[in-house]
């Protein structure tokens, strides 16, 4: 009797009620979490004339929340190998409670960048091991949950800091945080009574994973993984550097304020959208058809967005939008087939890690200069560039790929 087929077969079903708990409460852990990162988009004015700050330093604080958030991923995916990954998500979103507490609380600049560091520390939790949970307890038919985990933090997104907005006009800034933070303790309270107490596998520690999946031919498994984190590099380098620009380039076919916000929500709403429903679609057409359409299909659009006149262009920006954003689900699903030697929280940390600090490198250093250099037109089809060279490194997965499946078949006893 061999392992693998022991392994296969305990990962392919999870009890029904123990999956829908999971996938519940580490969606709306993921909306407030998503919703804390954003948030702070309504409060820059308001800082900014409280602390009288220039833009330099109100984009340092955008950072200081986001960028701890990034450089604790993977820390955080080995803090919840030690504490269980449900007591870690349990602890950390406690923790960006705590961090908006302060910051409500701080009487200067100093307690406000502390909170915000505190809160980005709390964040950098739920991605790798949330993401983890989902995968361990959906097996094989992840693909799909984690789509749908996936979108649930662009419903924070799209909640939350306009909530915080309608605070602010009743609220000071100090009580809205308070208000926010209160809701980060009851959405604690609720992962801890709501994800199973089982959520940490001992198949996850190092040393035991391994031994389960030597057949897996360890070489191709890290290859594959990190031709994934490139890909996932691309993509999420791609998708800020055609929004950065999307604004001008409206403005320049004769598009008001008004419109540019609409635009905006068509491509958010758009993105909402190809979050929940290409990580279904990855599960029925394979990842690598999913991903080449649409990353070939992102950048097509954004191709005619530039050449296009303005009404036609607010028809094609929702299905832009899907594409733009649904790559990440599908990509997200295969991060658990690729896992080197089956570490599954480990894998997510630094896949997250990679691409959301190489995004957040990218669009200063080489997309914010490209654009100085040569105008927005330019510099947005630079992002429907970036998201073609996926595509031929998607076909030299793809062949990593098909040895994974391979070597998952129950092997003859």
């Amino acid at each position: 009797m061999t392992l693998a087929p022991q392994l296969t077969s305990s990962r392919a079903v999870a009890p029904s009620r123990d999956a829908s708990r999971t996938l519940v409460a580490t969606g709306v852990n993921h909306a407030l979490h998503d919703g804390y990162t954003d948030l702070i988009y309504v409060l820059l004015p308001v800082l900014q004339a409280e602390f009288g700050l220039g833009y330099v330093a109100l984009g340092l604080l955008r950072t200081l929340y986001s960028g701890t958030m990034a450089a604790l991923q993977i820390p955080a995916g080995h803090l919840g190998q030690v504490l269980g990954a449900r007591n870690v998500l349990v602890l950390g979103t406690l923790l960006s409670a705590v961090g908006y507490t302060v910051a409500g609380a701080s009487g200067g600049l100093l307690g406000l960048c502390v909170g915000l560091a505190l809160g980005g520390a709390g964040s950098s939790t739920q991605h790798p091991l949330a993401s983890a949970v989902i995968a361990r307890t959906y097996g094989r038919s992840a693909r799909g949950p984690l789509g749908t985990y996936n979108f649930t933090g662009d419903l924070g997104k799209a909640s939350l800091p306009p909530l915080v907005g309608l605070l602010l006009t009743l609220l000071s800034w100090r009580m809205a945080l308070w208000v926010v933070a209160g809701m980060g303790v009851v959405v604690a309270l609720g992962v801890g009574l709501l994800l199973p107490r089982d959520s940490t596998s001992p198949a996850e520690l190092p040393g035991k994973a391994t031994t389960a999946m030597e057949p897996q031919r360890t070489g191709t498994v890290r290859t594959g993984f990190w031709l994934l984190v490139a890909i996932g590099m691309l993509d999420n380098a791609a998708r800020p550097a055609f929004l950065l620009y999307l604004p001008f380039l409206l403005q320049e076919k004769g598009a008001a304020l008004t419109t540019v916000g609409l635009a905006l929500s068509l491509v958010f709403v758009g993105g909402a959208l190809g979050k929940a429903v290409c990580g279904r679609l990855g599960e029925r057409l394979g990842v690598t058809t999913t991903v080449i359409a649409t990353e070939a299909g992102t950048a097509l659009a954004i191709l005619a967005v530039i050449a296009l006149p303005l009404a036609p262009v607010l028809l094609l920006l929702p299905v832009l939008g899907l594409m733009l954003n649904g790559t990440s689900s599908v990509l997200y699903g295969t991060v658990p087939d690729l896992a080197p030697g089956g570490r599954v929280e480990r894998a997510f940390a630094v896949f997250y890690t990679c691409t959301l600090g190489g995004s957040a490198l990218a669009i200063p250093l080489l997309y914010g200069r490209l654009g100085d250099a040569v105008g927005p037109s330019w510099a947005a089809a630079a992002g429907a560039v970036t998201a073609l060279v996926v595509v031929p490194i998607m076909l030299v997965l793809s062949t990593h790929l098909a040895k994974r499946a391979t070597v998952q078949q129950p092997l003859p006893r």
